[in-house]
């Protein structure tokens, strides 16, 4: 397992899932295989990132079991070994988690991310039993525990130790509210040794530092701008901690602002942004599957001032 943990250190990239514009928007495979190409070709190497297929930007909540299982199949063979793979497996069923941790060791993903079930307020115990039913049906594949509060249970520290008692439980990608009691701190401080800790709230500059001990991060930036994402990995590598929070605040706050404007004001959903960058650089793109609404039109001027401030490289002029 400790193997594991190693493969996951490095940027955390979520691969958003391409659809044709047709009234089932059905996968698109061309286009898919070509966002793994890129990232690949950019240098996100094993070295550097582990790639999630099917995560929450992949839109694995608007896709059947079967298109699921076919997103990952893809994404392992186009990478072909290069990179490690994660595959989303968040669901509201313990039997159907099984059957995609199954799946996921047959695909050949190194990894299945799994959340607290939504929906429902399931209690902390629920959430054991459903860990520990995927970890015992494949003990070799890795699980990260993605905590989603914002959905479903905030796990609480008591949950995270028993979590640690689950040896193929490798990863833990940690968001934490916001309180005086420094969740998020507490836990990556007294758990980095034992998970790869990911960071999802967006801490770098602090997370990564010896104290808190994070070796992965959750980074949209990746999709669009490969290099970004090596640069991150570099600096935290030499412990140049303020150089990571200038590029977090410099070239990455303006990312999540026009995010957060897009998710207040128009819709919600996650990945549109990252496909509305892609498509500026040149990459195919759609938009996400419905609820979530199309903003390549409305949002295509503001994405690409956004893209032109920070320095994005390969952005192509605004028709």
């Amino acid at each position: 397992m400790d193997q594991l943990k190693k493969m996951l250190e490095g940027c955390y990239v979520t691969i958003p899932t391409p659809f044709h514009d047709t009234p089932d928007m059905e996968l698109n495979v061309q286009a898919l295989r070509a966002y793994v190409r890129f990232l690949v070709d950019s240098g996100l190497n094993g070295n550097y990132a582990t790639l999630l297929a099917g995560g929450a930007a992949g839109d694995f909540s608007t896709m059947s079991f079967e298109e699921r299982l076919q997103v990952a199949e893809i994404v392992v063979d186009e990478a072909a070994g290069a990179v490690p793979i994660a595959m989303g497996a968040q669901t509201t069923s313990t039997l159907e988690l099984v059957r995609l941790a199954h799946a996921a060791k047959r695909i050949g993903v190194d990894f299945i991310q799994v959340s607290c079930p939504f929906y429902f307020a399931h209690t902390e115990a629920d959430f054991e039993e459903y860990v520990r039913a995927a970890a015992d049906a494949e003990p070799e594949l890795g699980i990260i525990v993605y905590n989603t509060f914002w959905t479903s249970r905030d796990l609480s520290y008591s949950m995270v130790e028993r979590l640690a008692e689950i040896p193929n439980v490798v990863g833990l990608k940690w968001a934490a509210p916001r309180t005086d009691a420094m969740e998020f701190e507490d836990v990556c401080s007294h758990f980095s040794s034992r998970f790869t800790i990911i960071d999802n709230n967006l801490f770098f500059g602090l997370s990564a530092m010896p104290s808190l001990g994070a070796r992965a991060f959750e980074v949209h930036h990746c999709n669009f701008w490969p290099e970004w994402g090596i640069k991150l990995i570099d600096e935290v590598r030499t412990g140049n901690y303020a150089e990571v929070t200038r590029m977090l605040v410099e070239e990455g706050m303006p990312f999540y602002k026009l995010w957060m404007d897009i998710e207040r004001n128009y819709t919600s959903g996650d990945g549109y942004l990252d496909k509305l960058c892609m498509e500026l650089i040149g990459l195919p793109s759609s938009r996400c599957r419905p609820p979530t609404r199309d903003i390549r039109r409305t949002h295509h001027t503001a994405t690409h001032e956004m893209m032109k401030k920070i320095g994005v490289p390969r952005l192509r002029n605004s028709p």
